[in-house]
């Protein structure tokens, strides 16, 4: 008995329960003692079936990511899932948490699966570069079809238990929190109605439509420019639909090292352990009290502040929306009414989820209505003075305690800190734009900014679905320095005779979403232009746009008309 998967015997059931704990992660480990395991109840008369279930709070939740890049040791995965498919006593996989990537695709080995209604599970391995690498390609198509196996690969999302028990993924859900108790006497059913043995690869895959494949191609060609892992992903559900299962297998593996080895693969792996460390202060360890945050407030209903304002009511979370002007105002609650109901009618949300979250939304015109928020994010014209009379009148009117953030893309935290008298609840949070559309939030950390302040920006920002990313005071912060360096080249380029639509072109075909052009006029020039008059700096070409009111889309002009 490994202490990775134990086991235990409860009447005629055989029982594997995954001890790996936070997440039951397959580890070698985890893969030998499911196994041994299977093996040893397969030798034992008194053991009908089997169930395979996780201790704690999740089924299987993924690869061990600590293997990542070493030598393989240990059970291969696909030869743990054919030892469970072949063996003599039917198994159930019992589901909970977030069976994701290997855990699902183990879980696909098991003859039966049953499931919390809470469950979510998915095969996310696209967002790593990669495709399912242990049959995952080719079992999935033969459960729900393969319309729906693409479309769950492609986007690698987290399906609901429901969802997944009405396309035939999951065979039952178990109401109440005994999920063990309901395995059990769900294997026990099948035994006595004398149950087959059900293996998913011995199924065909249904192919919906005939153009299924190219239409996909179609479909995902904008998105998935300059990712390889979409494209082998249809070449193995194609697979899947016209081969051989064990044909099917071989091709998904090909395709899979091809992109284990690709540049594409290192790169998304690399983005996904650096979003995590991104987030990490080496002096505000994980365990930091942080401060509830019931309520926030953003000042400006502009392009950011609405944005931003969004981010929270998607989240459930009430804002209040401050303007100086009833006519700025109104104007900002139409551009938030208007990102809604177009998501609405792309299928993106419900009708009446547009009202819910709208309702979330409180417009005002006065400060003393941001008195009880408990976090309150500027996002006003990028100039020092303007920061100074914001953050004043916050320090007046803000409850001891609230966190006031800043979502300057460049000016000095420490300077806006000590127009107030708590530097400590004083941060950065720069959101970029479109600001309900991207997911980075620089946690801009300042000299004097308290360490439950920091955790609790970085907390509220993953709540908000943002990826936190800790920086310190410097000039543009990360991200808009890397981008000075772009902008300045950029920029030679124009005096040497290019157009802007030529170097957006180049860049948005190596694979970036857009150009340095088409960028700046989405944010506003107005904004660089006035935070670089605050620094005494020139951008010639740039400075010439705003002063002859060119400050990009929400003037209808700028490097583009």
């Amino acid at each position: 008995m490994s202490d990775a998967v134990i086991r235990s015997i409860e009447g005629r059931i055989g029982i594997l329960t995954i001890n790996n704990p936070p997440v039951n992660a397959l580890a070698a480990a985890v893969r030998d003692g499911i196994k041994e395991g299977i093996d040893a109840f397969a030798q034992d008369a008194n053991v009908d079936a089997i169930v395979l279930i996780g201790g704690g709070r999740t089924f299987i939740a993924g690869a061990d990511i600590r293997e990542f890049g070493k030598p393989p040791k240990g059970a291969n995965l696909n030869d743990v899932i054919a030892t469970m498919e072949n063996s003599p006593k039917l198994i159930v996989a019992a589901l909970h948490g977030t069976p994701l990537g290997g855990g699902l695709e183990t879980a696909l080995g098991a003859h039966y699966r049953v499931a919390l209604p809470s469950t979510r599970l998915g095969l996310p391995e696209v967002h790593l570069g990669l495709l399912p690498g242990a049959g995952g390609t080719q079992r999935l198509p033969r459960l729900t079809g393969a319309k729906y196996a693409l479309d769950a690969i492609l986007s690698g999302r987290h399906i609901p238990a429901p969802e997944a028990r009405n396309k035939g993924i999951v065979d039952a859900l178990i109401e109440g929190d005994e999920l063990l108790k309901g395995a059990v006497a769900h294997a026990q059913m099948l035994v006595a109605q004398n149950a087959p043995r059900r293996r998913v690869r011995d199924l065909s895959a249904t192919l919906e439509s005939p153009d299924l494949f190219a239409e996909t191609e179609k479909a995902i060609a904008r998105k998935a420019r300059g990712f390889k892992a979409p494209w082998n992903i249809i070449k193995c559900v194609q697979a899947a639909v016209e081969l051989p299962f064990d044909e099917g297998l071989k091709r998904e593996r090909e395709l899979f090292v091809e992109l284990l080895t690709s540049s594409e693969s290192a790169a998304q792996r690399y983005y996904f352990f650096a979003e995590r460390e991104a987030a990490k202060v080496l002096d505000v360890p994980a365990d930091t009290p942080q401060r509830a945050i019931k309520s926030g407030g953003i000042v400006g209903a502009g392009t950011m502040g609405g944005g931003i304002a969004m981010n929270f009511a998607n989240a459930g979370i009430p804002v209040t929306l401050l303007e100086v002007k009833q006519e700025a105002l109104d104007r900002g609650l139409k551009t938030i009414r208007t990102n809604y109901e177009n998501t609405a009618k792309r299928g993106g949300m419900k009708a009446e989820d547009v009202e819910k979250r709208m309702a979330l939304i409180t417009p005002t015109l006065n400060y003393d209505d941001l008195k009880d928020v408990d976090l309150v994010i500027e996002a006003v014209f990028e100039t020092m003075e303007v920061k100074e009379a914001v953050f004043k009148k916050l320090d007046e009117v803000a409850k001891p305690g609230a966190i006031l953030a800043t979502n300057t893309s460049g000016l000095d935290v420490n300077q806006i800190a000590n127009y107030t008298k708590r530097p400590g609840d004083v941060i950065g949070m720069h959101f970029f734009s479109p600001a309900n559309v991207m997911k980075l939030c620089e946690i801009v950390r300042a000299d004097k900014t308290a360490p439950d302040a920091l955790a609790t920006a970085v907390a509220i920002s993953r709540k908000i679905a943002k990826v936190p990313a800790v920086v310190g005071v410097c000039d543009g912060f990360v991200g808009n320095r890397m981008l000075a360096q772009r902008g300045k080249q950029s920029e030679k380029l124009l005096f040497e005779g290019a157009l802007p639509q030529q170097v957006d072109a180049v860049v948005t075909k190596f694979g970036m979403p857009m150009g340095p052009f088409a960028m700046s006029d989405l944010a506003g020039l107005d904004i660089g232009w006035r935070s670089r008059k605050d620094r005494g700096i020139k951008s010639e070409i740039a400075d010439a746009l705003c002063e002859a009111g060119r400050f990009g889309q929400k003037t209808g002009k700028g490097y583009y008309k």
